[in-house]
């Protein structure tokens, strides 16, 4: 992605969404990299805003799940229904079919029905009565999860948190923000007449340009090493997955094209450490009772590995 085209995403995304740069970037950073998002905060901060922003600036097809208790698989991926004329079943897709999926407050539905988006989320298809479907490209899940109200919720388990490339906090805006939304949306909803600047095309395109980005000998060294020291640290139980030093590197191949280099740095690592790796981290249950966090764990991990020196 050339810089007049992030900064043009940037532009129209802001039209709608008032002081989350960093989080539209990071969103955009997930989306090239092929990767998924966990929105995580109270509600009524926007995060629902953000992802049709994303959808329509990407003129790509949205559909927004509402997850609930009863909510079950096949209420996502889609069921097969018995015609009398033909004498068949026939397949009716249900909302995963799209570009950018909004799975709204997945930690309110049954265990059974989070891990239906699993196959979706890792290979880009979905299996229904035996048949693999494959998904339109590109295929951008973005959940929000509450993290208040936890009455009646499902957490999600680790293996599924370890399927997110990324989890993101938004915080509330600040007062002049807070004053720029009032004013945004006093008569109208400006959502409504944002217009695509990319196509999902495009997007596809560029998410094989970040697979060539280059990634020097000492940056993948740098990586394990974060990942292994992770995995040593006295207060964790468990450190980060393979799957996830997969993650921040694509992650960082993807933040390298946005800022338009063909090479990533040590510097995009510890950038896209905290929404990549800190969700990864398992603490031992005796540390998160003295009050130990992942982003403490994570902050001393980064300040303990060396950073390799550009040559």
């Amino acid at each position: 992605m050339t810089k007049n085209e992030c900064a043009l995403l940037a532009e129209n995304t802001a039209k709608v969404v008032v002081g989350k740069q960093r989080a539209m970037e990071l969103l955009t950073v997930a989306l090239i990299a092929e990767g998924h998002v966990l929105l995580e905060d109270v509600p009524g901060l926007g995060k629902t805003l953000m992802a049709k922003s994303l959808a329509r600036s990407i003129d790509g097809s949205f559909r927004r799940i509402q997850f609930t208790p009863d909510l079950l698989p096949a209420d996502i991926t889609g069921f097969s229904v018995y015609d009398q004329k033909s004498g068949d079943f026939v397949f009716h897709p249900g909302p995963i079919m799209c570009n950018v999926l909004l799975a709204d407050e997945i930690n309110r539905t049954i265990p059974r029905t989070q891990s239906s988006l699993l196959e979706s989320m890792g290979e880009f298809q979905v299996t229904v009565d035996g048949r693999t479907l494959q998904l339109p490209r590109p295929f951008f899940v973005i959940a929000t999860q509450n993290p208040i109200e936890m009455d009646g919720t499902f957490p999600l388990p680790e293996a599924q948190l370890d399927r997110f490339l990324m989890r993101i906090d938004l915080g509330y805006p600040s007062r002049d923000e807070e004053i720029l939304i009032l004013e945004r949306f006093q008569q109208d909803d400006p959502l409504e007449s944002l217009e695509p600047v990319i196509d999902p095309e495009r997007i596809t395109r560029l998410q094989e340009q970040r697979s060539r980005i280059t990634i020097s000998s000492p940056v993948r060294e740098y990586i394990a090493d974060l990942v292994a020291a992770t995995r040593s640290h006295g207060k964790v139980r468990f450190g980060v997955s393979p799957r996830g030093a997969i993650g921040i590197m694509r992650a960082a191949q993807a933040l390298a094209l946005l800022r338009g280099r063909e090479f990533v740095l040590p510097d995009d690592v510890k950038e896209l450490a905290g929404p990549v790796l800190e969700h990864r981290i398992i603490l031992r249950h005796d540390e998160r009772t003295r009050g130990a966090t992942a982003a403490a764990v994570l902050g001393e991990v980064l300040g303990s590995v060396p950073v390799p020196v550009p040559v």
